[in-house]
């Protein structure tokens, strides 16, 4: 497992893709696959930074785990800021036209889609939100 802390501020979105794409190329992980992965980031590390600490600004955590059987990643974002589940929202409908629909919702549905698994809990004061994908 690999971890790094950095404060949850938009600015720190390239810090966190590279700290996670160096882990992801040691595995040969296939391009596909890590394009999914760095759109989840920015959606996941996005939503923390301007929310989880409004108006502070706050610590964020990043863990990579690499699981061999099967072969895949789980990532976990980690923030002490206001308990959110972002999974507990309702899918956009996306049969709408993009006037059509409801404002939000659209960055954690297709993270939802591209991820093979995403789970979020509050645990001791903090907001833990992990996805895998297969490799």
């Amino acid at each position: 497992m690999k971890e790094l802390t950095v404060d949850a501020k938009v600015e720190n979105i390239d810090v966190i893709t590279d700290f996670v794409n160096t882990e992801l190329e040691a595995i040969d992980c296939p391009m596909k696959a890590q394009m999914q992965i760095d759109v989840a980031i920015d959606e996941l590390f996005s939503n923390i930074a301007y929310y989880a600490y409004k108006p502070d600004v706050g610590p964020a955590t990043v863990r990579v785990d690499v699981v061999e059987d099967p072969m895949s990643v789980v990532i976990t974002f980690i923030d002490g800021g206001v308990p959110y589940d972002p999974l507990a929202k309702d899918d956009p409908d996306v049969t709408l036209g993009a006037d059509e629909r409801a404002i939000g919702g659209l960055g954690i549905y297709m993270v939802k889609k591209s991820m093979d698994a995403i789970t979020y809990e509050y645990v001791d004061g903090k907001n833990v939100l992990k996805i895998k994908k297969n490799i």
